[in-house]
């Protein structure tokens, strides 16, 4: 949070356009949105960053396998772009294997993925924050139609955006990059602020803030 600046004094701060401009295009990167980042680079004559533009395809490829529901090639990847990353992350490792097992359930290959569960995601149940997770993923094998058991929100795309996003700024984070972008903290910045307001002016004076009421404006 920013201490040099009264918080009632935000509203009143003058923000340039090429401040903008910059804050979309490092959101744009950091979620390898490359295309639409050079369209608006032609349009602003915004600068990119040097970032390894490499990189950036790689991980738009890996949040794309993970999104479509094949994860164990986001794991391949994964390893070939950083090698010990899921080794030294092993919550996120446990996440994709599970999104495997997921799909192989929702493909109807039960056998296989029991064979899956036995050979890959059983070393998991010895550690006890893993164990609950197991028997949710093994669950799913009891019903007919896993999209309508209790456990559904195992195969929405809510749930692998968040695997995804996770493990996007895992990489990020890997390559001594920002994990989050710029306008992520100052959303982060404004709620705080909003929140400081309402606590010293009362709640009626500035409700919570939203995003989306934001940008309706």
């Amino acid at each position: 949070m920013y201490t040099d600046m009264d918080p009632r004094q935000f509203e009143h701060s003058v923000v340039d356009d090429n401040d903008i401009h910059s804050i979309v295009m490092s959101y744009l990167l950091h979620n390898c949105f490359n295309e639409t980042a050079d369209s608006l680079a032609s349009c602003t004559g915004v600068k990119q960053p040097s970032d390894d533009r490499d990189n950036i395809q790689r991980r738009k490829q890996i949040i794309h396998f993970v999104m479509e529901m094949k994860a164990l090639k986001a794991v391949e990847l994964t390893e070939q772009l950083a090698k010990d990353l899921l080794e030294k992350n092993k919550d996120l490792h446990f996440d994709l294997l599970r999104l495997h097992f997921v799909e192989l359930v929702c493909a109807r290959k039960c056998n296989e993925a029991i064979e899956f569960a036995k050979t890959i995601l059983a070393p998991f149940g010895t550690v006890h924050k893993y164990v609950e997770k197991l028997e949710d993923a093994m669950a799913l094998l009891a019903y007919d139609d896993p999209e309508k058991s209790p456990l559904f929100h195992l195969l929405s795309s809510e749930y692998r955006q968040q695997v995804a996003d996770n493990l996007n700024r895992t990489i990020l984070e890997h390559t001594n990059q920002p994990s989050y972008t710029p306008m992520e903290r100052i959303i982060q910045h404004v709620t705080v602020v909003r929140q400081y307001l309402t606590e010293e002016n009362g709640k009626d004076a500035f409700p919570p803030f939203s995003l989306k009421d934001s940008l309706k404006g």
